[in-house]
C-alpha cells in the first residue's frame, strides 16, 4: 500500500556533494519510519541511516556520520538524505525503505515493509 520512488543519484566527484529525495504515496507517510540503505556490486545491503516516523530518532552509518543527514517532510512525503564531503567508497546503489511505526531507528533489512526501486550514486577519485 505504500509506494518509495528514490531520485538524486548520478555522477560525483569526490568531496561533493548530492541530495537524495524519497518520494512516498500510499497510506499515511508520517506513521512511517524511512531508512535509507546501500549495496554496491558484489556486496550486502547495508544499513545508512533512518529516521522515525516522528522525526525526533535519528541514527548513521559511523562512515557516513558528520557527512550524510537525513530529515523529512511529512507534507510532502519525502525523505531526504543530504550526502556531503562523499568518498568513492560510497559508490553504491541507494535504496529508501518504509517500516510502519518505526519509534526508535531499525537497521535491519527484514524488518521493512517496502523498498524503492534504488537510485545510483556513483563517487569517483
Amino acid at each position: 500500500q505504500v509506494q518509495l520512488v528514490e531520485s538524486g543519484g548520478g555522477l560525483v566527484q569526490a568531496g561533493g556533494s548530492l541530495r537524495l529525495s524519497c518520494a512516498a504515496s500510499g497510506r499515511t507517510f508520517s506513521r512511517y519510519g524511512i531508512g535509507w540503505f546501500r549495496q554496491a556490486p558484489g556486496k550486502e545491503r547495508e544499513f545508512v541511516t533512518a529516521i522515525s516516523w516522528s522525526g525526533g530518532s535519528t541514527d548513521y552509518l559511523d562512515s557516513v556520520k558528520g557527512r550524510f543527514t537525513i530529515s523529512r517532510d511529512n507534507a510532502k512525503n519525502t525523505v531526504y538524505l543530504q550526502m556531503n564531503s562523499l568518498k568513492p567508497e560510497d559508490t553504491a546503489v541507494y535504496y529508501c525503505a518504509a517500516k510502519w511505526g518505526m519509534l526508535v531507528v531499525v537497521t535491519t533489512t527484514t524488518e521493512y515493509d517496502y523498498w524503492g526501486q534504488g537510485t545510483q550514486v556513483t563517487v569517483s577519485s
